[in-house]
């Protein structure tokens, strides 16, 4: 299997091969086989390559860890971001792009991932490739919509994104393997599910969720953070109201 930590690594770093590649000194190639997880770097190696990209040698190579067996929970985790703003463009479009199977989304708006990432058609041409969506949005009617955005000082403006997000989804709610639904629950984190790759997005009372950590989970056997998650998923996603193209067009 690739090694994603180290993918993530580098995307969270905003470097490409290239850049890492020359922090380190070493060929871009050699780069792409550790990536392919082909071959483990030299100690040194993996020295600079922790000090161009931040963290610790056992999160990029749990394996080499001297003195523990990392638990379940431990191997689940890929990257910790400090914010959600600090995911760069890079890390958005490689998770979307790489989606083959699932898609699934909990949210009050989330319309920066149609704003900045062309969510609608990149929908529509995964859809007709068979791939599956859930997208669980606001209402901005509901009083947990309009409580939250005035706990994070916006008040109005999230239930106008919420709003826009839904008019930006009726464009694909009627496409085959979509399925958009509202909710009007408390949301203490946004997920975004793109295959075996889980965001989760802490949400902190005022704050934007855009300010808050993001853990990037990777999907394990016997994963209890990934099934955490996505238990308060299916259970969003059982109270939600299904989308009409009536209602929203």
């Amino acid at each position: 299997m690739a090694n994603d930590r180290l993918r993530t690594a580098i995307l969270a770093a905003n470097l490409t091969v290239e850049d890492l590649a020359a922090k380190v000194n070493a060929d871009p190639k050699t780069v792409d086989r550790w990536i392919r997880n082909e071959v483990v770097p030299h100690r040194k190696t993996r020295h600079r390559i922790v000090g161009a990209l931040g963290g610790r040698e056992q999160d990029l190579w749990p394996s080499l860890a001297t003195d523990a067996r990392p638990a379940p929970t431990e191997s689940e985790l890929v990257h910790l971001y400090p914010s959600r703003s600090a995911i760069t463009g890079r890390g958005w479009e490689v998770l979307l792009a790489g989606v083959k199977k699932r898609m699934d989304v909990l949210v009050f708006s989330g319309a920066f991932l149609v704003e900045q990432y062309d969510l609608v058609p990149l929908i529509r041409e995964k859809a007709a490739a068979g791939v599956q969506f859930r997208l669980l949005v606001g209402n901005e009617a509901a009083e947990a919509v309009k409580q939250r955005a005035i706990e994070e000082g916006t008040p109005g403006g999230l239930e106008g994104r919420v709003q826009l997000m839904r008019r930006y989804l009726a464009d694909v709610v009627e496409l085959d393997g979509v399925e958009v639904r509202t909710h009007g629950e408390i949301l203490y984190n946004s997920l975004y599910r793109f295959d075996d790759d889980l965001l989760v997005n802490g949400h902190t009372l005022g704050a934007l969720a855009g300010q808050s950590p993001v853990m990037h989970l990777r999907r394990q056997p016997n994963g209890q953070m990934w099934q955490h998650y996505m238990r308060s998923f299916e259970r969003n996603w059982s109270a939600g109201v299904p989308e009409e193209p009536s209602e929203i067009s």
